[in-house]
């Protein structure tokens, strides 16, 4: 029992990844006969490129989806984990794991989004204070500059310093989901290489505007 024990983290994994694989931008824009988010706009498959097809309503189902596959798996190890043996890492790394997939998932030929939903689904599965405070930094910049882009920069590079300078009350210090923030946090600013490029060029699509391929 006790080697196969060894497996479950690994296991859940496995089981985060594939469920952060679900490219929601795409199937939610086939199911609504929408084009495919990936053939206009930035082509990148994710809720604010879907917004550019004009229905909001596809942008903030696909938003909520690609939120849910990123809270889901946490809160799944978090609900259920603890007679197998899974705790905190383990939490850490089924969230990191569902990301991954989001940025690179098996089903679309390992081309997805940029992960801001699903890195805030699971934020907010780790601690509900630290998915307020990063989600509040996000819609302040947004509404101030009115890019999405910068407003997912700025919180990602807040989310591990409200982690780690937090209230110690409001939430639970661990060092594997700091580093779990560390990480999609990095990744975040690296899939955003292009539209830094862009905003210091003055030539980043704002939100709520229509970009025809």
């Amino acid at each position: 029992m006790n080697s196969v024990a060894a497996f479950y983290p690994a296991l859940a994994a496995l089981a985060g990844y594939l469920v952060g694989s679900l490219s929601f931008a795409v199937i939610v824009s086939r199911v609504m006969g929408l084009n495919d988010p990936r053939t206009y706009g930035s082509k990148n498959p994710g809720a604010t490129n879907v917004l550019r097809s004009g229905s909001k309503a596809a942008a903030i189902v696909t938003l909520l989806l690609d939120a849910l596959k990123g809270w889901l798996p946490v809160m799944a190890v978090a609900w259920w984990g603890k007679p197998y043996g899974l705790e905190e890492g383990t939490m850490a790394l089924v969230g990191l794991a569902a990301f991954l997939g989001h940025l690179y998932p098996v089903f679309f030929r390992f081309v997805g989004g940029k992960g801001v939903a699903t890195a805030m689904g699971v934020i907010v599965a780790t601690s509900g204070w630290l998915g307020l405070a990063v989600g509040l930094t996000w819609l302040i910049i947004a509404y101030a500059f009115r890019y999405s882009s910068l407003a997912s920069l700025v919180a990602a590079v807040f989310a591990p310093v409200y982690y780690a300078f937090g209230d110690g009350v409001a939430w639970v210090m661990d060092k594997s989901l700091l580093l779990s923030a560390i990480v999609m946090s990095l990744l975040l600013i690296w899939r955003h290489s292009e539209n830094i490029s862009r905003l210091i060029k003055g030539t980043e699509s704002k939100l709520g505007s229509k970009k025809k391929a």
